[in-house]
């Protein structure tokens, strides 16, 4: 605060601002005198005379106002100075400009007897930006007699308090308010040059080796490290007195959002020129990367692999890809240490094949920069593998599906073409509702057609395989070709002379030539040619082709050859797929190739296909041939005419949970004479044959069923009655069940959806 004994009254306040310009004064002083000598008139000497003499007086009493101001204010700093002389903090006194007039001994000893002649000067090595700091508090205490401001340095907090001494002086106190490390201890004390940095980056302490390194005190860190933000861990290059230094820095943080910075020497330890040829003729597939994700260097496995020259400024998210993720945010989390233990597989770029690269990182420090490594193994056939696996496990889920679809369609489709053939037994060829009923009964056995194209993409269709010769089997089929192909297509059939013969199932090969055959006229818009042709062929050994393995042996192959519009590169390992299709909406369901190649794996061969695109497509089907001589199978038709036959003898114990099959069943069974005991599930069927009295010829029974299914309780229920004769019935392949059915004697299999014909002509042929 302002010391009373130093308070002017207005008249010495402007006194004192008048006295710097007294000389005006005393001029003007002299040019009245001068006036009033050389004008003639008494009156003007006069009065001018009396002017001069006033403002002599007043520039005296001017100087003796100054004089005695400087006096008493001497007098006043003296006492001061006595007051604070002995102050265990450093003290100064300083005039408006900061011209230190006196320190007391607290401030000799800290900052030296024969310092800097200004305060900012003397306090520059203390704190950051002193200039500012004490220009803000003088102009505080200029303004309210007193200012004061905690600030932060490298010893910890101190206070700066200013009070104003009269009219242009100022006492400075500067009082620490944490206790000084004592031992030597201190950061001047180490011999690492360190530097204290506040959170926004200032410079607010620099030790002494810190100084002598730098060649004096800077503000800001652009002045120290070429190369900011600082990274503490790594090498940087220092901006040294003598030159550029090359320095590890560390980085500590503090407390009050401080942070300390040391500097380390520098590992000048250089390796040898054998670590260099180890890295590059290692066997192993290598990448030195930066942090950034560029590459520094790459060993001659490794450019093989990426077909990377080595001498582009490439990244690695150049050279690879397929993360899902930029590479670059892979490579910052492994920096961080999140993915290093966690190999990834990604696609390369470069290269014309498809190639796939197994990548894992490790984190390096080399010359005081972090890094990585990289370590590559080619996942090209691991790839492969895991798509074979993918595709297998997609092709399985939706045979299951197929399967479990059939199932229930075979049982509605047994239930309608069941009953239908129930009202043709009442209605004649005359009858106005007997065309009725065969569309009906017709369009039933095309749905029955379609599920059974689920089945073979499923691969769990029934199959009646006989040997076959096929010339005579293309043949008969030469007619219906022909209609399908229509009169732009042109077809052409070419066998081997000395074809061996296949075991197939002939409707089922039949099916698989149509399909190949249709497509092929598809694809030829505007006319062409479709040859059919056969050949023989022996393999030495086994034949890899595409995904497939073709053991060695005697094979038939046959070639169905197109010249249409063929199929483009990338569609073709989508072809055998269920429900792809290249052919506009409502021109093709896409279950043709997958059927034809469900029906060629289930019968025990292959299907390849071969197309240019603009030249046409070949597809190969490979046969295993077997000997014995060609069989004409007996099959009955479905919606072969229905008409009544003789009566028949004979009990039959129906089970089937499905109700509209079961009634069909047994209205059809008691039309040709049979005795029917209905069962709606196994455990109702065992209580029936609980009587000893009751004989039954035939159990008809379906396989799936709630509770027990039909294996299990003809088992039981054959205990009793042995010599009883089974058929099975499902909806389902009989391969789902054919062990279970194996152990059974006695049995034989009856697919649905099967006929009035079909079930009655089974159930005769058992008890015969």
């Amino acid at each position: 605060m302002t010391h009373p004994n130093v308070t002017l009254s207005p008249v010495t306040r402007g006194a004192l601002l008048v006295a710097p310009r007294l000389w005006a004064v005393v001029v003007a002083v002299v040019m009245f005198g001068a006036a009033a000598v050389m004008v003639p008139d008494p009156v003007a000497r006069l009065v001018l005379a009396g002017m001069g003499g006033t403002l002599a007086c007043l520039a005296l009493m001017i100087r003796a106002l100054v004089i005695w101001y400087q006096h008493r204010q001497a007098r006043f700093e003296e006492r001061i100075a006595d007051f604070v002389a002995h102050d265990a903090a450093p003290s100064f006194t300083t005039d408006s400009d900061g011209q230190i007039s006196y320190r007391n001994r607290a401030a000799q000893e800290r900052f030296g007897a024969q310092g800097a002649l200004t305060l900012v000067r003397t306090l520059g090595d203390l704190f950051a930006n002193p200039s500012a700091v004490l220009y803000r508090l003088q102009t505080r205490a200029a303004a309210a007699g007193a200012a004061r401001e905690d600030l932060v340095t490298r010893r910890g907090h101190v206070r700066l308090a200013v009070h104003r001494i009269g009219e242009s002086a100022f006492l400075w106190r500067l009082e620490e308010m944490m206790e000084r490390q004592t031992g030597g201890r201190g950061a001047d004390a180490h011999s690492l040059p360190m530097l204290t940095i506040s959170d926004g980056g200032t410079i607010l302490f620099m030790n002494e080796a810190m100084r002598r390194l730098i060649g004096g005190r800077v503000r800001t860190l652009d002045r120290i490290f070429t190369d900011l933000p600082v990274r503490s861990g790594e090498e940087m290059t220092i901006s040294a007195h003598d030159g550029p230094v090359r320095a590890l820095v560390v980085e500590v943080k503090g407390s009050g959002r401080r942070s300390e910075i040391y500097l380390l020497p520098a590992s000048d330890v250089i390796r040898p020129a054998e670590e260099a040829t180890d890295f590059e003729t290692l066997p192993v597939a290598l990448l030195r990367l930066a942090a950034d994700g560029a590459v520094l260097a790459a060993n001659r496995s490794a450019r093989d692999l990426l077909e990377h020259s080595g001498d582009d400024n490439a990244r690695l998210s150049d050279l690879v890809e397929g993360l899902g993720r930029p590479v670059d945010d892979w490579l910052m989390d492994a920096m961080a240490g999140r993915t290093l233990n966690r190999p990834e597989v990604l696609r390369a770029t470069r290269p014309e094949s498809e190639v796939y690269v197994q990548i894992s990182l490790r984190r390096v420090v080399e010359h005081g920069r972090p890094g990585l490594i990289a370590v590559l193994n080619d996942a090209t056939e691991f790839k492969t593998l895991e798509a074979q696996f993918v595709q297998s496990q997609k092709m399985q889920a939706i045979g299951q599906l197929a399967g479990g679809v059939a199932h229930d369609f075979n049982n509605l489709l047994t239930a309608i073409s069941g009953h239908c053939d129930l009202l043709l037994l009442r209605h004649g060829t005359g009858d106005q509702d007997y065309a009725d009923l065969v569309q009906i009964h017709q369009n039933a056995n095309r749905a029955a057609s379609l599920v059974g194209q689920l089945l073979a993409f499923s691969r769990k269709q029934t199959l009646m395989p006989q040997t076959l010769d096929l010339r005579d089997t293309l043949s008969d089929l030469t007619h219906l070709l022909n209609r399908l192909v229509g009169e732009q297509v042109t077809l052409t059939l070419s066998h081997a002379s000395d074809l061996g013969m296949i075991r197939a199932d002939k409707r089922q090969l039949e099916q698989v030539i149509m399909n190949l055959v249709v497509n092929g006229r598809d694809a030829m818009p505007d006319g062409g040619s479709i040859v059919i042709e056969t050949e023989n062929l022996t393999l030495a050994e086994d034949m890899q082709r595409e995904r497939a393995t073709v053991p060695a042996g005697d094979y038939v192959i046959v070639r169905v050859t197109d010249k249409g519009t063929g199929i483009p590169p990338e569609r073709m390992e989508k072809i055998f797929e269920p429900f792809f299709t290249t052919k506009r909406t409502g021109e093709g369901t896409g279950l043709g190739l997958s059927t034809a190649y469900g029906i060629i794996k289930q019968t025990g061969g292959f299907i390849f296909a071969d197309s240019e695109p603009g030249k046409g497509s070949t597809f190969s089907l490979y046969f295993p041939v077997t000997s014995g001589v060609a069989e004409t199978a007996q099959i009955l038709a479905k919606g072969d005419a229905i008409g009544p036959t003789e009566p028949n003898g004979g009990v039959i114990l129906l089970v089937e949970d499905e109700a509209p099959v079961r009634a069909f069943a047994s209205r059809a069974l008691r039309l040709r004479g049979f005795t029917v005991l209905e069962a709606e599930n196994a455990e109702q069927a065992l209580k029936t044959l609980e009587d000893p009295d009751l004989n039954v010829d035939v159990f008809v029974t379906d396989v799936i069923m709630p509770g027990m299914d039909g294996p299990s309780w003809v088992r039981e229920a054959q205990r009793q009655r042995p010599n009883t004769r089974v058929i099975f019935t499902s909806g389902y392949a009989e391969d789902s069940f054919s062990a279970a059915r194996a152990r059974i004697s006695n049995s034989v299999f009856l697919p649905k959806p099967f006929s009035l014909t079909e079930l009655t002509a089974t159930v005769q042929k058992q008890l015969h």
